[in-house]
């Protein structure tokens, strides 16, 4: 659930796909955007349990075949959505400015949980893409959810791998990990501490993933 901004020297060049339909000028562009802002509205009043795409057209204020236009699925509207709100996230100018892979985590998992039923719709478009992808077989990330999850996660692996290894150089992180290993293990400790969070909201979200720092420290 993590969003981390790339920092300088770290690799991560990739944009994430467009879900769905772009548009095919300025306008339709501008569109898609537009029910992708009142759509997140309609979620964070709401939630998104039990609302059909007919539902959602109508609490967005646009006509079902609209919706359609740009999105052929409720599943593929709420990936959508969660993107958008991952993007919203990245490009916030009032956001505080952050380095280290940890203070990344934090900073990420912090907002996400101040956003209502955000971590639950992170977990429900991941496992209701795996039992996709596990219904119909096929590769790995053959489906339309389960890639959006698979590239996802490939690119939150590089951009805190590129941390940590600037971090090394600077001596902050220890040098005796391997960046991509400790990367992976980060994303899978966020993720599931706000799944625990989801079950019991009086975990300490962010004083635990905060232990890390303490963890990949140099010795003194």
């Amino acid at each position: 659930m993590p969003t981390p901004e790339t920092p300088s020297g770290a690799s991560s060049d990739e944009t994430p796909a467009v879900i769905g339909r772009r548009g095919s000028y300025a306008k339709g562009v501008a569109r898609r955007r537009e029910i992708l802002d009142r759509a997140l509205e309609v979620f964070r009043e709401r939630g998104a349990e039990g609302t059909s795409l007919r539902r959602i057209a109508e609490a967005i204020g646009v006509s079902h075949g609209a919706l359609l236009h740009y999105f052929h699925s409720r599943e593929q509207l709420l990936l959508a959505v969660y993107e958008h709100a991952e993007a919203q996230r990245r490009d916030d100018p009032d956001a505080p400015p952050v380095h280290g892979a940890v203070d990344t985590l934090v900073e990420a998992a912090t907002r996400n949980v101040h956003v209502p039923g955000l971590v639950q719709l992170y977990s429900t478009l991941l496992a209701a893409s795996l039992e996709e992808e596990a219904a119909h077989g096929g590769p790995p990330g053959g489906r339309e959810g389960t890639a959006f999850f698979t590239e996802r996660f490939a690119r939150l692996r590089r951009d805190l791998a590129g941390r940590l290894a600037l971090q090394q150089a600077e001596g902050s992180v220890r040098g005796d990990v391997d960046p991509e290993r400790v990367a992976a293990l980060l994303i899978a400790a966020s993720d599931g501490l706000q799944i625990q969070w989801l079950l019991e909201p009086s975990i300490p979200l962010e004083s635990t993933l905060e232990e890390f720092a303490v963890l990949l420290r140099p010795a003194s």
